[in-house]
């Protein structure tokens, strides 16, 4: 069947997502695919139950996965920060006093907007 271009019109987008619905060779391989994550998911977790020691070593494995995450984004924010500043530093002084308010402003703005939206 040769499909029509999309006209925008409401029922062909109700029609085309209702054909997109009615795939029933994607809805069975998705379903297929949630039934074995399940029981993969059951399995690991009954295998953590019956080791708490592998269940221990995990969490920690996990807590030191995020740690060195943390300290490899601080280190990606210092060499930013680092590059920020030479390239500040080779420009003339009259430019960098001007970038370096432009920058204060942004920062003060961004912040003051995180501040607002965690209150």
């Amino acid at each position: 069947m040769v499909e029509e271009p999309p006209s925008g019109e409401p029922l062909d987008v109700i029609l085309r997502s209702t054909r997109d619905l009615l795939r029933p060779e994607e809805l069975v391989r998705e379903a297929t695919r949630d039934i074995v994550k399940d029981e993969i998911r059951r399995h690991l977790e009954k295998t953590l139950r019956d080791d708490p020691e592998l269940a221990q070593d995990l969490k920690d494995a996990v807590r030191a996965l995020l740690a060195a995450r943390a300290s490899e984004y601080a280190a990606l924010l210092r060499v930013g920060t680092a590059v920020a500043r030479m390239g500040m530093s080779a420009l003339p002084p009259d430019v960098r006093q001007a970038m370096t308010k432009s920058l204060v402003d942004v920062i003060s703005k961004e912040l003051g907007q995180i501040v607002e939206r965690s209150l």
